[in-house]
């Protein structure tokens, strides 16, 4: 696969500061239907991989002389200005979370299989990077199961102790309710064994629908397609890595969006993909890397990462989002990135990949619906 990499990007890339807070949209008051309550638009504020710290592994902490266990909340501490104005901020757990012994589950010698899991103070940690709204955890991963089985449910119970909401764990979605009673759903899948599986496409299309039925609003998150520098473009196609078959994450998030969903945020690449507004609905093709403290490539690309945050109204979809930049220095502390490079690589990409459907960039990270295809605001009931 094709790689884009800082040096062979368009002259046109754009590099703002880092984006201002998204406000509210517009939208006419409505009743709500039956079942569930729809009457603001509702901000959601999501990340890609999160990984603060492996107690599976803490030898390479030692080769490069930092700590090996540290302080969750001040890894994310950078990340609280990003979200503050978030109703829900929805991250990637990427990794177990627990304690005690565990079956190994790398082959030894190994040099491509990584366990991560976090300690349990990651948990509340995660909980209090929003204490004013709502914090969801997708668990559907390729590392959510590295403590095995038992340890998949102990992640959970962990996140759910803490109050954590989860995501991904099977295939019905997690009704959140927002601080001013608003409801919307989240559903999360992975090409890996802990989730839904993205490449059932029918499968896809009948849980999105059977969410978006019972609450209007629905964030679809997903963990699939390749890896690395050279996993930053997105054709509409299988991907592989490592042979493993990661699905197409075009035809993903396309069946998803048919199905209900009001945006679509993948991650799983390590580095930032595409922007598109399919349908008017935005989606997020890879938010890369957020903050993961452990031994993972940081070299440019993978070090950049975003917070995409959306103003999702009662009805109809959401005309813009904004991409908050970030970017991570070994081993894995996390700044707010002035340059705006993640922004500028998400629509440099759109427009590469997705000509007709790429965002329009109106500055400061934010990113707008084309006018071809943003949809007319609903009429007021």
């Amino acid at each position: 696969m094709p790689s884009v990499t800082p040096s062979t990007l368009p002259d046109t890339v754009r590099t703002e500061p880092i984006g201002p807070k998204i406000l509210p949209l517009p939208v006419p008051a409505v009743s709500p239907e039956p079942g569930r309550t729809v009457r603001h638009a509702v901000t959601v504020c999501a990340g890609g991989d999160v990984m603060l710290g492996s107690d599976l592994d803490t030898l390479w902490a030692v080769r490069r002389g930092v700590i090996p266990i540290p302080d969750p909340d001040s890894l994310l501490a950078p990340l609280r200005p990003l979200v503050e104005d978030a109703d829900v901020v929805l991250l990637n757990v990427e990794g177990a979370i627990g304690e005690g012994l565990v079956p190994s589950k790398c082959r030894p010698g190994s040099t491509t299989c990584y366990a991560f899991r976090q300690p349990v103070a990651v948990a509340p940690a995660l909980r209090r990077l929003l204490p004013s709204g709502a914090v969801v955890g997708n668990v559907a991963n390729n590392h959510a199961m590295d403590a095995g089985g038992p340890g998949f449910e102990e992640t959970q119970q962990h996140l759910r102790s803490a109050g954590v909401q989860v995501t991904g764990a099977d295939t019905m979605a997690t009704v959140v309710v927002t601080a001013r009673g608003d409801t919307l759903a989240f559903l999360g899948f992975s090409t890996a064994q802990a989730g839904p599986d993205p490449r059932q496409l029918e499968a896809v299309r009948r849980h999105v629908a059977r969410a978006a039925a019972t609450t209007g609003r629905v964030i679809v998150t997903t963990h699939m397609g390749a890896e690395g520098a050279g996993a930053q473009r997105t054709l509409d196609a299988d991907e592989a890595y490592l042979g493993e078959n990661r699905g197409n994450a075009v035809a993903f998030a396309h069946a998803a969006v048919e199905a209900g969903a009001s945006a679509v945020i993948g991650h799983g690449p390590h580095v930032i993909r595409a922007v598109e507004w399919y349908e008017g609905v935005p989606i997020l093709y890879s938010l890369g890397n957020l903050v993961t403290y452990g031994p993972f490539n940081l070299s440019d690309p993978m070090n950049r990462g975003a917070i995409a945050c959306i103003a999702v109204p009662p009805l109809g979809t959401a005309t813009r989002l904004v991409l908050r930049s970030t970017r991570q220095v070994t081993p894995g502390i996390v700044a707010a990135d002035p340059t705006g490079r993640a922004a500028a690589l998400a629509d440099s990409l759109a427009a590469l990949d997705f000509p007709i459907t790429a965002p329009v960039a109106a500055g400061s990270g934010v990113l707008a619906a084309p006018p071809a295809v943003r949809p007319t605001p609903p009429e007021p009931r």
